[in-house]
């Protein structure tokens, strides 16, 4: 069973998410906040499988609450996936490089809020490869320059195929895209991921993504 925290300052739109996912036979929705304090208090309290939590929320905001929880080690297994009106919403990619998971937009249809929830918890890439591409690479040329990334410097502690399969991610390619790529099974291209994320420290691929940036590795213009 996927358990969910709902995190959102409009009881509307926690009802509607509400609605949705605990009609699923896998997943149940845990509790609600309605705002970035509350959210933080009940993901210690609940320690769910995900947040789906808002960017901007009353006396704590999405993004403290995102890095509050993604820097309490007690927390580690808990994904945050921030919720969003506009699909280039400057906060996003500030969103992941807090630690969240990835990011949906609100208006997303039923069938992507239920693939993403699973898809994260999975942790599998939450979004489709065509629009992880074109999202990331607008934030990553909207975000201002960043300091150095943890990890960013163990880049040198990767192997070459290692650093491919990173800078393949940091493109937004799908394992099944790398393996294809690679010319290599999909498992295989999922082991390279799982232990380069490991190697760097990463928590999840979305962060791997934002590593892929901070180190130079891939640059916002090579997308087109």
């Amino acid at each position: 069973m996927i358990r969910v925290l709902l995190a959102d300052d409009q009881q509307l739109v926690r009802a509607g998410f509400r609605a949705l996912l605990d009609a699923q036979p896998d997943i149940e929705v845990t509790g609600e906040a309605a705002d970035g304090a509350e959210a933080v208090r009940l993901v210690r309290a609940l320690t769910p499988d995900i947040a789906l939590m808002d960017i901007r929320m009353p006396v704590l905001d999405g993004l403290a609450a995102t890095r509050t929880i993604t820097a309490d080690p007690a927390l580690a297994s808990v994904k945050v996936v921030m919720l969003t009106t506009f699909e280039l919403d400057e906060y996003v990619f500030e969103a992941i490089r807090s630690g969240a998971s990835g990011f949906l937009v609100k208006d997303t249809e039923p069938e992507e809020l239920l693939r993403a929830v699973r898809a994260v918890v999975a942790g599998d890439a939450l979004l489709s490869p065509g629009v992880t591409r074109r999202l990331i690479a607008e934030f990553a040329a909207r975000s201002k320059a960043p300091a150095a990334a943890p990890g960013a410097a163990g880049l040198d502690r990767l192997t070459e195929r290692e650093r491919e399969v990173m800078t393949l991610v940091g493109l937004g390619l799908s394992n099944e895209e790398i393996a294809r790529r690679l010319v290599v099974s999909p498992l295989t291209a999922k082991t390279h991921v799982s232990r380069t994320m490991v190697k760097l420290g990463a928590r999840d691929r979305a962060q791997l993504v934002v590593l892929a940036y901070e180190s130079g590795l891939v640059r916002p213009g090579w997308l087109g």
